[in-house]
């Protein structure tokens, strides 16, 4: 059991769910409010991915993600500041026997250097690398990132004294940390997130949580998180298993069945499992001395 954890609140995310949540945070001001609210509620990490606010899809635009900046480090709120880089892998191949060319509609396909370039302009406390190619939910789409990609991204990120958060949802990608950790591209502490519950990523069953948790490389600093209707109970397991905590609306929409969930209202949810577990939430600055984090 971890009694110190830390939450991470993801609030929007890049998936087709600003259709379906009817409050999903899409423009820069929502985004930099739903972190905002995350904070107050207890979130000490808020991971931050921006929209199209015309579309309401995913997308990789720098001034975006400097407003989202701006909005938050004005407010009268501390929260540590994560950007994703994961956009910018997205591959959707042709359906049936023509999988060339790759659909246009849904690939967003650049060089490693180009999926930072929003991290190099705005220098974020933390930003996400996911650490493996998988199939990923859809029957065409894979999510690209592979080891040259990885470590081309992780040596910038490293030289710019970013923290990556190693985004983990496989047991081969958890190997391929360990190789990163070896070749010197990953400074200590490390920290890795399990994400777990994802087609078609690993289960998250406690048999498989335990047996990554298991190999996770000492002196790392992990968080957990599962999706949809085990976003919560993941809270716990998480916790139980020794690691920090992640929810949000990237994750999951509702609160209860039927009832739309706001991110302030999920961390608040996971700040009652965690304090009725007699665990006792971090706060931002307790974090960045834990993770070695640089606020800019």
């Amino acid at each position: 059991m971890n009694f110190e954890p830390f939450i991470t609140c993801a609030v929007t995310g890049s998936g087709n769910t600003a259709g379906i949540h009817p409050d999903l945070p899409v423009t820069p001001e929502q985004i930099a409010n739903a972190a905002i609210e995350a904070a107050r509620a207890g979130a000490a990490i808020a991971h931050i991915h921006v929209r199209d606010p015309e579309t309401g899809k995913g997308c990789r635009d720098v001034a975006l993600y400097r407003e989202v900046k701006e909005r938050i480090r004005a407010s009268d709120v501390d929260v540590i500041i994560n950007f994703t880089a994961g956009m910018g892998g997205d591959m959707v191949f042709g359906q049936g026997e023509s999988p060339l060319p790759l659909d246009p509609a849904g690939t967003d396909m650049v060089g490693p250097m180009e999926r930072l370039l929003h991290v190099q302009a705005l220098l974020p406390e933390i930003c996400t690398l996911d650490c493996g190619t998988m199939n990923f939910a859809e029957a065409d789409y894979v999510m690209t990132n592979t080891p040259g990609m990885l470590r081309t991204m992780a040596a910038e990120v490293q030289r710019l004294g970013v923290r990556p958060e190693l985004e983990v949802f496989d047991t081969g990608h958890l190997v391929f940390v360990k190789e990163m950790i070896r070749d010197g591209l990953l400074d200590d502490p490390v920290m890795i997130q399990l994400c777990l519950g994802i087609p078609y990523g690993a289960p998250d069953d406690p048999l498989t949580t335990m047996a990554m948790v298991h190999q996770i490389p000492p002196g790392a600093v992990f968080s957990g998180f599962s999706i949809s209707r085990n976003q919560l109970p993941f809270v716990a397991m998480a916790a139980l298993a020794g690691g920090n905590v992640r929810v949000g609306l990237e994750d999951n929409l509702y609160l209860g069945k039927g009832q739309f969930a706001s991110n302030g209202q999920l961390v608040e949810r996971a700040v009652q499992i965690l304090t009725g577990m007699g665990a006792k939430i971090m706060g931002p600055e307790a974090v960045r001395a834990k993770l070695k984090l640089v606020k800019r």
